[in-house]
């Protein structure tokens, strides 16, 4: 008797060089075999290009972690933005929908207005603010349009070891500068690429690689690290671990000043609320999400070390 021999999947992984990119190739490399393109390899821009590289590599799960982030720029750059974050995800849903395969699409808290008290859950109304988040939400609703079997994660306050985050430019400016101005009436959840990378491997494995594909709960979901805080208490934790980790810097953490946004204007405008109801995500997939301190305390381990 012949034995049986096992397809190993191919997974597909857009903007491998970002954050959540560097780290899903870390992440899905234990499930098949990976192909993680950079813009050099796959432009978002190009339609024709995107459909080229899908349709040679026939993978069994596209990630899409590649996205257009310049906030600040999108509000003079929207075509670019919207091409990267709103047309390419379509193109990649028509793909896999073609494919029979799952598009696993990562999206933001700036597609709502950030006016709520509480948290956001799945289903309350969208409202963007800034080109970036008008972009973004272009992208779920071309994923929704094309029919294909999708997973839509919307996550909030990225920092990853590798590339640049919040969390990096306050450990640069806290060896720098004698004192630090940072927004306290923000509110959100600093979330590690290497936890949505994580989340998104054990969805993929448990739920699709393994799974009943026709019974695969697709959709949109929330994924952030546990507990929140302000810009002001994540730039406090961030240099308060720093300095335990004998790392020398010119500000004290506990006199980091704290100011509204209005004392800093910027371009696009920041959600006030960027909270994100886990709850759905959790009990669908059977998942724990921890606090967001866990997360950063790790991420500060590794750009440290």
């Amino acid at each position: 008797m012949q034995p049986k021999v096992t397809r190993i999947p191919t997974l597909l992984v857009t903007g491998s060089n970002g954050q959540v990119g560097f780290e899903l190739r870390r992440s899905l490399a234990p499930l098949g075999r990976v192909m993680a393109v950079d813009r050099a390899g796959c432009d978002l821009t190009r339609p024709d290009e995107l459909r080229r590289v899908v349709r040679e590599l026939r993978p069994d799960v596209i990630v899409n972690p590649a996205a257009y982030t310049a906030v600040d720029k999108a509000e003079t750059e929207a075509e670019l933005a919207y091409a990267i974050n709103g047309v390419a995800p379509g193109v990649l849903a028509d793909e896999a929908k073609a494919l029979g395969s799952l598009l696993v699409h990562y999206s933001t808290d700036y597609v709502f207005d950030g006016r709520k008290d509480g948290a956001y859950v799945e289903a309350d109304a969208v409202d963007p603010q800034s080109v970036y988040g008008k972009s973004k939400l272009a992208g779920e609703q071309a994923i929704a349009a094309s029919g294909a079997t999708a997973l839509v994660l919307r996550t909030c306050w990225v920092a990853g070891a590798h590339g640049g985050n919040f969390a990096k430019t306050m450990l640069k400016l806290g060896r720098e500068r004698d004192s630090l101005r940072v927004i306290a009436d923000q509110f959100g959840a600093p979330t590690t690429a290497a936890l949505i990378a994580d989340v998104t491997a054990q969805i993929i494995s448990r739920h699709w690689l393994r799974g009943r594909r026709e019974a695969f709960p697709a959709g949109v979901y929330h994924l952030a690290a546990a507990g929140e805080t302000t810009w002001h208490g994540y730039a406090t934790e961030v240099l308060r671990c720093a300095a335990a980790r004998g790392i020398e810097l010119k500000v004290d953490p506990a006199r980091i000043e704290a100011i509204p946004a209005t004392a800093y204007p910027l371009p696009a405008p920041r959600p006030a609320n960027s909270r994100l109801n886990t709850e759905k995500l959790r009990e669908t997939f059977d998942i724990h999400l921890p606090d967001w301190q866990q997360g950063i305390h790790f991420l500060l381990d590794q750009i440290l070390s």
